[in-house]
């Protein structure tokens, strides 16, 4: 599994286990999943998806940045941008 942390000037959005996460590249859409290949990538405006082990908790995580979709195992952060740095299944995502 990879640990996310998604950080934004305001506030810790989110930090937790999950299954894969999907990005708004520069260059398109692109999915991280467990034993990824370090990296350190910009991300435009967008969505960000998130694949929960279990199905989302609002009780867990009150951040008003998050919304549930159809998939009780999959929210989505919209961010205006920002950066994203991998190592050792740890990702870490700064948003504006």
């Amino acid at each position: 599994m990879l640990v996310v942390d998604i950080l934004t000037p305001e506030s810790n959005v989110f930090n937790g286990e999950v299954i894969c996460v999907t990005l708004p590249g520069l260059d398109g859409t692109f999915q991280l999943l467990t034993s990824h290949a370090p990296i350190i990538s910009a991300l435009k405006a967008g969505k960000l998806i998130v694949e929960l082990p279990a199905n989302f908790n609002e009780e867990m995580y009150k951040s008003k940045l998050i919304h549930q979709t159809a998939d009780p195992k999959k929210i989505e952060i919209s961010i205006g941008g920002g950066v994203v740095e991998v190592t050792n299944n740890k990702v870490i995502i700064l948003a504006e």
